[in-house]
């Protein structure tokens, strides 16, 4: 820290602000006068033994270089106490000019961008609707069963293919008479339904045996992925081998300790089911309101916002997709640089991002909002629930700063969203247990 630092600001701009520096020139050759004094004793120069040569040689062979390293360094180290000192709520890098020796002084002029400071509207005019559910015994019902599906079999039968059965095929496509790549295979297992073939394939299976033979017309869709394939006709000649239906496991304890269920049977284990799509739909609530409050915020607050902020968010938002892609497809995620995810792809979505952080930054500065730290335990409490040893999960979430300091950011969001919602007006609309998860994942993407 340097306490003799003089610095002045001015304003650009309500998004940009210059400082002047000024920082001793005694400061400089102290430095310079310390580095040339050290290089004496360790450079290597021809007619020198090492250490013996003379200061007076190495400052007029090095001084200027070793001069500019530390005008450098000195920069480095002292603008951000200026940004400091001024009280100036910086963001991205400084951009450094007009680096002069002058009167003593060491001046440089240091361009930030900084912080918005806007008046959030609309506050009370946010009109949204708030969707609210609850789990019915049919709901569990249904979830049971997909657990049970999700473990199904199959087993042979004889009679048609319907929706559900898995088939095993051998299938040639072909376009006016002409075979195309990726047209065939043998022994192609698939469950009429799935939706994994074009449209019109999985229906022109229907009614088939193991056995039969049947040619089927199907038109590939305007947008399919080879564009040599988009919009043409085709005939697959297709050959079943074999056709199997579902069999689902039965609920029994067997079926029932695959979920931890040891004892109560099929009461207890919708009693778990039950409470975690309590759980589910609690979350996707809070999700759900929370978009739709600071879509709401947003649409009403258009303002400019630093450059330096919109890079940062976009290059986050770049590297969130990599990590996506990578997980997902596998590789390296070094292989997907900015070429294949361009700054346009993020844009929009980076912009809105920036523009909610000030908003909500404002909001918790203006009104006085304090993470509660009761509701920071609850969430950890509930969100350990998920694991199989919680008391663990607690301690972990409890311990870890970082881990921590992001479960606190999450529960002061929610505390904005209160506010937002205790401010405006909100209607509440019943609405099933899946159509409000699929709401919440939605808002999500």
């Amino acid at each position: 820290m340097m306490s003799d630092l003089d610095v002045t600001a001015n304003v650009i701009s309500d998004k940009e602000t210059q400082l002047t520096v000024k920082v001793p020139v005694g400061t400089i050759q102290s430095k310079v006068e310390s580095r040339i004094r050290s290089l004496a004793k360790t450079a290597r120069i021809d007619g020198f033994r090492k250490g013996k040569v003379p200061v007076s040689h190495i400052r007029a062979q090095y001084g200027a270089g070793i001069q500019q390293e530390v005008i450098n360094d000195v920069i480095r180290d002292t603008v951000f106490e200026a940004i400091d000192k001024q009280k100036v709520r910086a963001v991205g890098v400084p951009n450094i000019d007009d680096v002069k020796l002058e009167n003593d002084f060491l001046v440089y002029q240091a361009t930030v961008e900084t912080f918005p400071e806007v008046e959030v509207k609309g506050v009370s005019e946010i009109d949204v609707e708030r969707q609210v559910a609850t789990v019915s015994d049919e709901d569990v019902d249904t979830m049971i069963e997909n657990l049970q599906k999700q473990r199904q079999t199959f087993e042979t039968k004889d009679g048609e293919l319907v929706d559900g059965d898995e088939a095993t095929f051998d299938f040639e496509g072909s376009i006016d008479g002409e075979k195309f790549d990726g047209g065939s295979a043998e022994d192609f297992r698939l469950v009429i339904g799935s939706g994994r073939m074009i449209p019109g394939f999985e229906d022109g299976m229907k009614g088939m045996k193991a056995g039969e033979e049947k040619t089927i017309k199907v038109t590939f869709p305007a947008d399919y992925q080879a564009e040599n394939l988009q919009g043409k006709e085709a005939d697959f000649k297709i050959t079943v081998k074999e056709v199997k239906t579902p069999k689902l496991p039965e609920l029994n304890e067997e079926f029932f300790e695959l979920f931890g269920v040891k004892e109560g049977g099929l009461d207890k284990l919708k009693a778990d089911v039950r409470k975690n799509m309590e759980r589910e739909i609690k979350n996707a609530a809070r999700n759900q309101i929370k978009q739709a409050v600071f879509d709401a915020l947003v649409e009403k607050n258009e303002f400019d916002v630093p450059k330096a902020m919109l890079t940062q968010e976009i290059e986050r938002q770049r590297q969130q997709m990599i990590q996506r892609f990578a997980a997902q497809f596998g590789g390296d995620p070094k292989t997907f640089g900015a070429d294949m995810l361009p700054d346009e792809l993020f844009e929009d979505q980076a912009l809105r991002a920036v523009r909610l952080g000030v908003l909500v930054t404002q909001i918790i500065e203006k009104q006085g909002l304090k993470v509660d730290q009761e509701r920071v335990t609850s969430f950890i409490a509930e969100l350990a629930e998920n694991y199989e040893d919680p008391a663990e999960v607690i301690e972990y979430y409890t311990n870890n700063q970082n881990e921590r300091t992001s479960i606190e950011s999450l529960v002061l969001e929610d505390q904005v969203v209160e506010y937002l919602v205790s401010q405006g007006k909100v209607t509440d609309k019943e609405v099933k247990y899946q159509d409000l998860l699929a709401s919440a994942q939605q808002a999500m993407m």
